[in-house]
């Protein structure tokens, strides 16, 4: 009888241990099937400030209020069983309709998390550059703007300034390339990587160009920032390749001929980006949709108008190409004014008011 009890309590252990790892199976099944299963709100995006030192529980609670995953329990045991790392607090970019496992993986910043194609065209401004990041899950606009006007950052990544005032942004040191950035990358850590690809270009251009730079610190007293700052309004201006030099010498001509007073470049996009930069110091500005208007070019608290400030405008405008910084430094040899759209990306180009005003006519 003694031995059949000790068999019964040893049987009754095995089917418990059994029932236990059932259990445990079972668990670990429904969870790799829950971390595969697409969440909610496909096709939008959600803005994340994750706080620190959440449990898994609270951070499950947290994803389930902002509408990222529908089963709050579940996620608690995923995040708590399946992380493959620690949470890192502070901004995240999460895609509506990704797995836990996808979430899991952005919001650890798990080095295999999936990776992206960032294209930015010449031309786009760091505010289009934060619009996309913010779309493709890199970063969010917020960060990215903040980081690429934070003194402290600039001053880390070397951004270029004119004598005797620091920069305003990091605008016109943004290279427009394509890149292969992993989803939910710090703000930080896409700016430092686009200046740097900026400043591996340029280094290019100084030991190919350097008797053209030297002539423009000569004649003009220019550094690389003024060379930026004239590139990226060509390069707003010009649609057409082999206008690009031709826009160039427009604007040189304007600054250094004695005949031409005030030196005023009177171009559009220098003013629009007054109201992108410092949209709430100029009235004008109220409302702005794009579309650059009389008011905004005349305003004269809008810093950026090169209708109403001489020179050239406190900073880059955009991001401009090789082919922009080019012309800057080898502009086309014209005794040209003005400029006037024709169509098909293509100018009119005048030496006169009065050819430019019958061009206009045109």
């Amino acid at each position: 009888m003694r031995s059949r009890l000790r068999l019964s309590r040893t049987g009754w252990a095995a089917v418990g241990f059994s029932a236990f790892a059932l259990c445990g199976f079972a668990l670990a099944v429904s969870l790799f099937v829950f971390s595969r299963r697409k969440g909610p709100a496909e096709g939008q995006r959600f803005v994340l400030d994750v706080p620190a030192g959440l449990t898994p529980r609270e951070l499950a609670r947290y994803l389930a209020d902002e509408g990222v995953v529908e089963h709050e329990q579940l996620m608690a045991f995923y995040l708590g069983l399946s992380a493959p790392g620690e949470i890192a607090p502070g901004p995240h970019v999460v895609m509506g309709g990704s797995t836990p496992s996808e979430i899991a993986d952005v919001l650890t910043r798990n080095p295999a998390r999936k990776g992206v194609k960032l294209v930015i065209p010449e031309g786009f401004t760091r505010f289009a550059i934060a619009e996309r990041l913010e779309s493709l899950g890199i970063a969010p606009r917020s960060s990215f703007l903040a980081v690429t006007s934070d003194p402290l950052v600039l001053e880390e990544l070397e951004i270029p300034s004119p004598p005797g005032r620091g920069p305003v942004s990091a605008e016109g040191y943004l290279f427009p390339a394509t890149y292969e950035i992993k989803l939910d990358t710090p703000a930080k850590e896409v700016a430092v990587r686009l200046v740097r690809e900026s400043h591996q270009r340029w280094r290019r251009f100084e030991a190919d160009n350097k008797p053209a730079i030297d002539a423009l610190g000569e004649r003009f007293g220019w550094g690389r920032a003024e060379i930026m700052t004239l590139a990226s309004i060509v390069e707003k201006e010009a649609a057409v390749d082999e206008e690009r030099p031709v826009i160039a010498s427009v604007f040189m001509n304007r600054l250094v001929s004695p005949d031409f007073h005030p030196k005023l470049l009177q171009s559009d996009p220098t003013s629009g980006y007054g109201c992108l930069e410092a949209p709430d110091e100029a009235p004008s500005c109220a409302g702005y949709n794009g579309k650059i208007t009389g008011a905004i070019n005349r305003d004269r608290r809008n810093r950026y108008s090169t209708y109403v400030n001489e020179g050239l405008p406190p900073g880059p405008i955009a991001n401009p190409g090789d082919r922009s910084v080019s012309a800057v430094l080898a502009p086309a040899s014209s005794n040209f004014f003005y400029f006037v759209a024709s169509g098909g990306g293509r100018h009119t180009f005048s030496e006169t008011l009065a050819d430019h005003n019958k061009a206009i006519k045109k």
